[in-house]
């Protein structure tokens, strides 16, 4: 959901790619990127396209031709980076886990000393499972071989802790239409010096022009053209972010984390499981039940949908038709969210003769009641 103050910023005056005042706006974003992300990067600037140009601009830019790329893949959008490495003609190694559970940490740890890579990749909110894959021991990991690492952090800015620079991330990416209350159309990234050295070291040219970060700082830190930048899209991630900054990090991280709670109080006082099975490692942004025996997923969503105007995903690949993905982010990270869609999934899953074991409501109003 776009936070009003968003939609209304849209309707700004829009400005040419080159005036004077669209730089002071991008300016403010660098800024306000660095507040968002938790880091005293210079490096922030929003990239023209959505987060898979993020993710394709990390990639890109720091993945060369034979060289080991480490992939820690648990879902989906882990096999789009890995796929975009492998185009990039870098050499993927892969350790797998299954959808939905974290990695051992031993585990990381053994894998990165055995293959020593140059790159290490892995999605900190995995949008597929509702996974958070916690990042401290993966950056440690990957620095005692000298290793970059890239997050995706397309499903945690801006509603849960990314902490780029406690973390020891080197290149994060996200998007503008989740946590931070945008339409879609920006990606924000992040690059430590660290990774900058090593991108200014690179011998072999970016295969990508537009995606190339150090041709993009010429724009937007050099003020030369590059390509034309949407004004008003970043009119809408200013205001976006202005708006977390005004309610402050650890606020915002609270209302998302408490209203992921109340919901999760929600579904299991109907009855339903959680995919991701250690409270720990749940994002607060998109919760993942489990679609109990005897409901079909697909009509669920279709009654929602259609009856009530309210879309929610569902699963892909292997967890096709077995969970829903149901967001808690952002603007859309209300009390009166939570209640109004627990209210409005046990009325579908009672279309299809579900019985709810308990008061969603009523347990999911005990969390919200709680003192903080």
């Amino acid at each position: 959901m776009v936070a009003p103050r968003v939609y209304a910023a849209l309707s700004q005056p829009i400005v040419g790619h080159l005036d004077p005042y669209f730089f002071q706006i991008t300016e403010e974003v660098r800024a306000l990127l660095g507040y968002v992300f938790s880091t005293q990067n210079q490096f922030n600037m929003a990239l023209s396209g959505t987060g898979s140009s993020g993710m394709e601009a990390a990639v890109a830019n720091f993945a060369e031709p034979g060289q080991k790329f480490a992939l820690l893949a648990n879902g989906y959008f882990a096999e789009r980076i890995g796929e975009m490495a492998r185009r990039q003609g870098a050499d993927v190694v892969r350790l797998e886990q299954q959808w939905g559970r974290p990695f051992d940490p031993q585990n990381v740890r053994d894998f990165l000393r055995r293959e020593r890579p140059r790159i290490v990749a892995f999605v900190q909110a995995e949008t597929s499972t509702g996974l958070f894959n916690h990042a401290k021991h993966i950056c440690e990991a990957a620095h005692e071989v000298d290793a970059l690492v890239i997050a995706d952090c397309v499903t945690s800015l801006g509603g849960m802790p990314v902490l780029v620079d406690e973390n020891g991330i080197d290149i994060a990416y996200s998007c503008t239409q989740k946590g931070l209350g945008c339409p879609p159309g920006l990606a924000p990234v992040t690059v430590s010096e660290r990774a900058l050295e090593y991108r200014r070291a690179r011998t072999t040219p970016v295969p990508s022009w537009y995606l190339d970060l150090l041709l993009l700082d010429t724009y937007f830190e050099g003020r030369r053209y590059h390509h034309t930048a949407s004004a008003t899209m970043f009119y809408a991630l200013r205001e976006g972010l202005a708006i977390i900054a005004e309610e402050g990090l650890e606020a915002r991280w609270e209302r998302h984390r408490r209203n992921h709670l109340a919901f999760v109080a929600g579904v299991e006082a109907i009855g339903l499981e959680m995919l991701v099975t250690n409270p720990a490692d749940r994002l607060w942004t998109l919760n993942t039940p489990r679609i109990p025996a005897g409901v079909d997923e697909a009509k669920l969503r279709q009654y929602l949908l259609e009856q009530r105007g309210i879309e929610i995903a569902g699963g892909f690949g292997p967890l096709a038709g077995t969970v829903l993905r149901i967001g808690t982010m952002g603007y859309g990270s209300t009390a009166e969210n939570v209640l109004m869609i627990l209210h409005e999934l046990e009325s579908a899953l009672a279309q299809q003769g579900y019985r709810a074991a308990g008061n969603a409501q009523a347990a999911a109003e005990k969390v919200l009641a709680t003192p903080v």
